[in-house]
């Protein structure tokens, strides 16, 4: 496994780190999350991301249960506010913001996280209200650094000119071979500011593994055949779609790797990630995700892979699920 600096920060964090959002809120069994999170330690991941909404708490007490059984300089804790966890509770509030991180805190079982990040933005709050309630956790001690998810360009840089390029580490945008739509604006942005991507969704969930075939039923075990896992299905199982994943296989193949591998390499080509956050059910395809790091793509490979995608990959910004445009400043 390698490693890299965490945007600004003195965190080194695993290429391939692990994420709970569908799998660990009550996707997959407890037995099968305590595997899965125990075959990441084994295979050198020290990158744990999480959030307040999955489940409603249910990812976070899982990690609290599992993670608290290891030394806490072990591993790099990320967590995430702004999502409904009841009818009165969500957004960026400074009331919500303090509320929140204590209530997370208390489920995993910490006293602090390495990162705390916006999960996405709160256009109905001034934005001097979020940076300073965030800014707030830090100075007590509950968050080492902090982050955002899925923000605009206008947005990151609203909150840049109140306080600094120093007050963000890292952005996390959904980010794959079939969805490219940062790279031209929030990249670029936040490279200019010292702030590191840590993408989610590296393999589409799951359609870059090449398991979902066109025209073919979905397997069983699959998450998009699962009820609790099934977000996104109408937008990622679509015959064009499919299609050009399979045109895929046979460039990995003659790369010596598998799709899922060739799909992470290509997102850790750019040296604006830090890492990429995998799911998983089974230990398995914890240590399959994790031997992508240090893979490298060549030229060749990468010229045939934007061919495969012509037409299907998405790559002009586009605002990503739940995400909202422009910015309340206080009167």
């Amino acid at each position: 496994m390698r490693y890299r600096k965490l945007g600004s920060s003195d965190l080194e964090v695993s290429e391939i780190s692990l994420g709970s959002w569908l799998t660990f809120s009550g996707g997959v069994e407890a037995d099968a999350t305590r595997a899965c999170t125990e075959a990441a330690f084994d295979a050198g991941i020290n990158f744990f991301d999480t959030a307040n909404v999955y489940g409603r708490g249910a990812a976070e007490t899982a990690w609290g249960e599992i993670l608290s059984k290891h030394p806490r300089d072990s591993y790099i804790l990320a967590t995430k506010v702004f999502g409904e966890m009841s009818d009165t509770d969500s957004g960026l509030s400074a009331a919500q913001i303090a509320k929140q991180i204590d209530a997370s805190l208390a489920r995993l079982k910490t006293d602090y996280v390495d990162l705390y990040q916006a999960h996405r933005f709160d256009a109905s709050v001034p934005i001097e209200d979020t940076v300073e309630a965030f800014q707030k956790v830090v100075e007590q001690g509950k968050a080492r650094y902090l982050g955002f998810s899925e923000w605009t360009p206008e947005q990151i840089q609203a909150a840049i000119d109140i306080a600094g390029p120093d007050l963000f580490v890292s952005s996390q945008p959904q980010y794959s071979m079939l969805w490219q739509a940062p790279e031209t604006e929030v990249f670029p942005l936040c490279e200019q500011n010292g702030i590191s991507q840590i993408v989610w969704s590296p393999l589409a969930q799951g359609v870059l593994s090449g398991k979902y075939k066109p025209g073919q039923p979905l397997p069983a075990d699959s998450r998009f055949a699962s009820d609790a896992m099934n977000v996104s299905k109408d937008r990622l199982i679509t015959e064009p779609i499919l299609e050009a994943v399979q045109r895929l296989v046979p460039i990995a193949e003659d790369a010596g790797l598998t799709l899922p591998t060739m799909a992470l390499a290509w997102v850790l080509r750019r040296g604006e990630l830090a890492s990429a956050i995998t799911g998983a059910s089974r230990p398995e395809q914890v240590h399959a995700n994790a031997a992508a790091s240090g893979v490298e793509l060549g030229d060749d490979v990468l010229a045939a892979i934007d061919a495969a995608l012509d037409g299907v990959a998405v790559k002009e910004p586009t605002l990503a699920a739940n995400a909202q445009t422009g910015v309340k400043h206080r009167a």
